[in-house]
């Protein structure tokens, strides 16, 4: 009987679902006004660090989904980097935990000028559904200023792209 069952699927197509449509003209057009923002004030394209105060990782699979096969930040130039230290921007997600706190404010002192904060999600921005819990500060504020604020539980990838617009374009505005 496996035999027979091993065969058959080593011989035949797998079976997948089809790929996703590109995203549409408005997420590219985005894109292009970011990489214009970012090439104006920063003369290189935008670095992005995530940072995790202490969330249930609904806008981590958010943000991941801005480096998916969809999306692809990477073609515009866009890139998370692991060290606070490359980034231009913090996107911050969760609400500030005790335990993260000092983490927090650490990475974000290491973070050279210019240097955008940016809180990804509702619990980012006042605590969400942790608000009240012992454990929890509240928002990402109660730590470090916070730049943009990006609601949403979670977010979906067009409203993170669409803040990092309007951040570095009011920066370069500015």
């Amino acid at each position: 009987m496996l035999w027979p069952r091993l065969a058959k699927n080593l011989l035949s197509r797998p079976l997948t679902d089809a790929p996703p449509p590109r995203p549409d003209a408005t997420v590219a057009a985005l894109v292009e006004r970011l990489e214009a923002a970012a090439q104006a004030r920063l003369g290189r394209s935008l670095w992005i660090r995530q940072v995790d105060a202490g969330s249930c990782n609904g806008c981590e699979l958010e943000i991941h989904a801005l480096n998916n096969v969809l999306h692809d930040l990477e073609r515009f130039g866009l890139r998370f980097v692991a060290s606070p230290r490359h980034a231009d921007v913090l996107l911050v997600t969760g609400p500030l935990t005790r335990n993260m706190r000092e983490a927090l404010e650490r990475c974000r002192a290491a973070t050279p000028e210019p240097c955008w904060v940016v809180a990804v999600g509702d619990c980012a921005v006042d605590g969400g559904v942790f608000k009240g819990s012992p454990a929890v500060e509240g928002g990402v504020e109660a730590a470090v200023p916070v730049d943009l604020l990006v609601p949403g539980c979670p977010p979906p990838p067009a409203a993170l792209l669409e803040g990092l617009v309007a951040l570095v374009e009011a920066s370069a505005a500015g």
